[in-house]
C-alpha cells in the first residue's frame, strides 16, 4: 500500500496529467519504471492477501476452545461477526474512500489506508502475547502427497478387513503432540491403501490411517469449493458490469451531488450487515427451535440459500437490464453510450442488495465449513480453499465474459459491447441465471453424499441437548 501511494503521489513514479485540450492518444505515456512500480504493488496486494486472509480467519477461530461448550457456542457465530468486520471495512471503502479518491485525490485516498494497515500491524503485534497458538506440523501439502503417494504405490495389495490392521500410532503420540487421532472411515477406500503395513525403508511407503483420513478430508472437500466457483463469478460482476451499467444513468441527487458509480457497491455491504444482524439474531434462534441444531441450520444448507439468492440477483438483473435498453432505445440513446438515461440509478437497487443477501448466507457459510471441515492440522488450508473460490470464480468471469463477447459479435449480435446501451447484458445475465441455476442443482446433489467430519469435542452434542431440554421444558427464548 505504501507503494501504491508511493506511484499516485510522486510525479517521478507517475505520467503526467493529460490536458483537456490534448487527444487521449498523444497524452504520454507512463514509463517502464512507472508502470513496474504501479503493477508491482498491485501483485505484492495480492500475495500479501494470499498470505494473511486465510490465516487470520483460521487464527481467530482458533482462540476459541472447542472443549468448552460455552465457547464452542461463541465460535459457531464468529464468522458471522468475523466477515461483519470486513465489510464494514468495504463499507467504509466504497463510500467515504471513494468519495475522497474521485474528489480529493488518489494520494489521500491510497494514503488513508496505508496508515490504517500500519495501525493493524500495531494492534495486531501488541495482542500477540495473549493469542492462543497451535504449533505447526509440518507442512499438509506434503501429508497429502506421502498418502497419494503411498495409496498408489500401494494399490496392488489388497486391503485388510479389519481397520485395525492399518498403520497407526499410538494415542500417546498424539496426546503428546496436541493432535487428535482419527479413525479410518469407508469413504475414499482406494486411499486406506497408504496406511496398509509393509517393510520399506521409505516413510512415504507406509503413512498413518490419521494421516490418510485427514488428506480424504480434504479431498471431500474439493467437488463443494468447486460448486462456488460459478457464485464467485456472479460476484465480480457487482464489481464491472453492475457499476458500468450506473454510469448510463441518472446518478443526480438534488443539484449539486452526484452518486459515484463504484459507491453503489455500498448496498451490498449494508445489505449484507443487515442480514448478518438478523441471521445471527433472529434467524438462528428461531431455526434452533426447529432443528434442535446449535448453529440453526447446517452450513451446507446455508450455502444452499445464498446460491437460490445468485440465480435470484441475476435474474433480477436481467429484467432492469431489459427496462434500460427499452428506455435507451425510446430516448434514441442506444448509438450514444455517454447520453445519460432519464433514470434513477436506484434501479439497480435490488440487485445489488440481493447479492448483499446471497454473500451473507453463501460467504460466511463456505467460510465456516471449509475451516470447520479441514483437519485440525490443516485449517489454515481449508481457509485457503474460500480464498481459492474467490480467485478461480474471477479467473473464470473473465473467460465467460471474453467467451460470450466474442462469440455474439461473430453472431453480429454483440450481448457485451463498449456501448452498453447497444448491447445485450439482458441476455448475458439470463445466460448467467441459467449457469447458476444448473450450478444449484450440481451442489444439491453433492452435498447429499457429503458426510460431515466427526467433531473433535462432545459440545455440539453438549449445546444440542441443552435446546432439547429448553424446548421440553418450553424455555426457549427468541
Amino acid at each position: 500500500m505504501a507503494l501504491l501511494t508511493a506511484a499516485v503521489s510522486i510525479p517521478s513514479l507517475k505520467p503526467p496529467p493529460c490536458s483537456a485540450s490534448i487527444s487521449r492518444e498523444n497524452c504520454k505515456q507512463a514509463s517502464k519504471l512507472q508502470l513496474a512500480v504501479f503493477f508491482g504493488s498491485l501483485y505484492l496486494l495480492a500475495i500479501a492477501s494470499g498470505g494473511t486472509k486465510p490465516n487470520i480467519s483460521t487464527m481467530g477461530a482458533d482462540q476459541f476452545d472447542d472443549f468448552d461448550p460455552k465457547e464452542k457456542a461463541q465460535k459457531l457465530s464468529f464468522f458471522n461477526w468475523w466477515l461483519f468486520t470486513v465489510f464494514s471495512g468495504i463499507l467504509f471503502a466504497s463510500t467515504f474512500l471513494v468519495y475522497i479518491q474521485d474528489n480529493v485525490g488518489w494520494s489521500l485516498g491510497y494514503g488513508i489506508p496505508t496508515i490504517g494497515l500500519g495501525v493493524a500491524i500495531l494492534i495486531f503485534v501488541v495482542g500477540t502475547p495473549f493469542y492462543r497458538l497451535k504449533l505447526p506440523n509440518g507442512s499438509p501439502f506434503i501429508t497429502m502427497a506421502d498418502v497419494i503417494v503411498a495409496a498408489i504405490w500401494n494399490w496392488r495389495l489388497p486391503l485388510p478387513n479389519d481397520p485395525n490392521q492399518l498403520h497407526e500410532l499410538d494415542l500417546q503420540h498424539y496426546s503428546k503432540n496436541g493432535t487428535f487421532k482419527i479413525d479410518s472411515t469407508p469413504s475414499l477406500r482406494f486411499l486406506n491403501k497408504a496406511a496398509i503395513r509393509r517393510v520399506s525403508r521409505d516413510p512415504r511407503r507406509t503413512c498413518t490411517v490419521t494421516e490418510v483420513e485427514e488428506t480424504k478430508q480434504m479431498v471431500r472437500m474439493i467437488p463443494i469449493m468447486a460448486c462456488t466457483f460459478i457464485p464467485s463469478a456472479m460476484v465480480a460482476q457487482t464489481h464491472t458490469l453492475f457499476i458500468k451499467q450506473g454510469t448510463t444513468l441518472n446518478r443526480s441527487i438534488g443539484s449539486h451531488f452526484k452518486v459515484p458509480p463504484a459507491s453503489l457497491y455500498a448496498f451490498v455491504t449494508i445489505s449484507m450487515l443487515l442480514t448478518i444482524l438478523i441471521y445471527d439474531r433472529i434467524f438462528v434462534k428461531i431455526m434452533q427451535r426447529v432443528t434442535k441444531n446449535p448453529r440453526g441450520i447446517t452450513m451446507l444448507q446455508r450455502m444452499g440459500i445464498g446460491m437460490i439468492c445468485h440465480v435470484l440477483v441475476m435474474t433480477v438483473a436481467s429484467q432492469v437490464e431489459k427496462h434500460r435498453l427499452h428506455i435507451a432505445a425510446k430516448y434514441g440513446s442506444s448509438a450514444h453510450e455517454q447520453k445519460e438515461l432519464p433514470l434513477t440509478i436506484f434501479i439497480l437497487l435490488p440487485q445489488f442488495i440481493l447479492t448483499g443477501v446471497a454473500d451473507a448466507f453463501l460467504q460466511i457459510a463456505s467460510n465456516e465449513f471449509f475451516y470447520d471441515q479441514a483437519p485440525e492440522n490443516m485449517k489454515s488450508l481449508g481457509s485457503s480453499y474460500f480464498m481459492t473460490s474467490f480467485g478461480i470464480g474471477n479467473f473464470l468471469s473473465t473467460f465467460i465474459l471474453s467467451k460470450v463477447s466474442e462469440i455474439t459479435k461473430r453472431q453480429g449480435n454483440g450481448w457485451i459491447l463498449n456501448n452498453l446501451n447497444a448491447s445485450h447484458l439482458n441476455y448475458f445475465y439470463a445466460l448467467l441465471a441459467v449457469m447458476s441455476s444448473v450450478n444449484f442443482f450440481l451442489f444439491l446433489l453433492i452435498s447429499k453424499f457429503y458426510v460431515y467430519k466427526a467433531e473433535v469435542s462432545d459440545s455440539i452434542q453438549v449445546l444440542t441437548d441443552e435446546l432439547k431440554k429448553k424446548k421440553s421444558k418450553g424455555q426457549v427464548e427468541i
